[in-house]
């Protein structure tokens, strides 16, 4: 049944424990149908806590305790790490160069940490319905954008999520940029995306003398390698731009496999710098829950005349997976659910 209520996050979500740091009052929205169960709360930019199987973990990496809750958008703060799911909006290098509330940022063109009005800022709840929630972030200073995000489960597909995001141009001249979901995963979490060739595929090392993330591709589906932890070569961090050939990618971990859903795009519509799927893969090795897998889509890039808004979706389906960690068994489990799903590309 889906609830709306505000507790203590120690109540809200029993299996986190909450430090002094974020023991502040979160407000935290639940949508179960029995099938699948999602948490959003307005604050920490109206993010989506969890999601899953009814009675099954979290699978998306959230850490609560990265920081407080109930603290003011601070323009000259760094990130707050909560992990779950955020939006913002890209490209990445173009982050604070628009913008003059920070001038060091804007003159070193920084590419951290994210616009704080957009991922840390409480956000309004509009709409709180038994099937979904609808919310507001403000206006932001620094990237000029005010973003709504809905979020509902999807009638006649019991096991889906449907995420809603639209952008709007708050400032009075023109911006540009283009809406980034960004799904926090854990790193040993197994990803398929539907990949033509390698020239679709960059890789980029995060940091020099370690490895970047590395990955097969076979017969059109890319696959992001997953080192066993103990590996002597198990430590990676960096980043893969992909061009899909079809709008999904899916994420095999703990029982559950999730596939993400978004409307494929032509290479030319996403700005040079992104690519329309992004994998980004911290391993820790020795410390699997220390490291982060990230999946992330970018909708296209577009201008926005003052007032204009821009719409981009997701549709999310977990499924319940109790065959072996291999690619063999991952691709032929969804091949099996392919034609429900509408999945192309296998």
């Amino acid at each position: 049944m889906p609830t709306s209520r505000k507790l203590l996050l120690a109540l809200a979500l029993p299996c986190l424990a909450a430090t002094a740091a974020s023991e502040e009052a979160l407000p935290v929205h639940t949508l179960d149908n029995g099938s699948v169960r999602a948490t959003v709360s307005e604050a920490i930019g109206g993010r989506l806590l969890s999601f899953g199987l009814a009675g099954q973990p979290n699978f998306l990496r959230l850490d609560t305790r990265a920081g407080n809750p109930a603290a003011p958008v601070d323009v000259n703060g760094e990130n707050v790490g909560y992990l779950g799911h955020e939006v913002w909006v890209g490209p990445q290098k173009q982050w604070w160069v628009h913008q003059d509330l920070h001038a060091a940022r804007a003159r070193a063109k920084a590419v951290w940490p994210p616009d704080p009005y957009l991922s840390l800022a409480t956000y309004t709840l509009e709409e709180s319905t038994p099937t979904g929630l609808a919310l507001r972030g403000p206006a932001s200073p620094v990237t000029g954008v005010e973003l709504k995000k809905r979020y509902a489960l999807v009638e006649g597909k019991p096991n889906s999520l449907r995420l809603d995001v639209a952008a709007t141009n708050r400032r009075a001249t023109q911006v540009a940029w283009d809406i980034w979901f960004n799904t926090r995963a854990h790193a040993d979490t197994f990803v398929y995306v539907p990949v033509a060739s390698k020239d679709d595929v960059r890789v980029e090392a995060a940091e020099a003398g370690r490895p970047a993330p590395r990955y097969q591709l076979a017969q059109g589906i890319f696959a992001l390698d997953v080192p066993a932890p103990a590996a002597a070569d198990a430590a990676r961090k960096g980043k893969v731009f992909l061009q899909p050939s079809n709008g999904w990618l899916a994420g095999f971990r703990g029982g559950q496999m999730l596939v993400i859903q978004f409307a494929h795009q032509a290479r030319a519509a996403i700005h040079p710098d992104q690519g329309q799927v992004e994998l980004y893969h911290d391993v820790e090795p020795g410390q699997p829950e220390a490291g982060i897998l990230e999946m992330e889509v970018h909708a296209p890039y577009r201008k926005l005349a003052p007032g204009q808004a821009m719409q981009a979706q997701e549709v999310w389906t977990v499924l319940p997976y109790d065959g072996p960690a291999t690619r063999t068994a991952h691709l032929a489990f969804l091949r099996t659910h392919a034609k429900e799903l509408g999945l192309s590309g296998l």
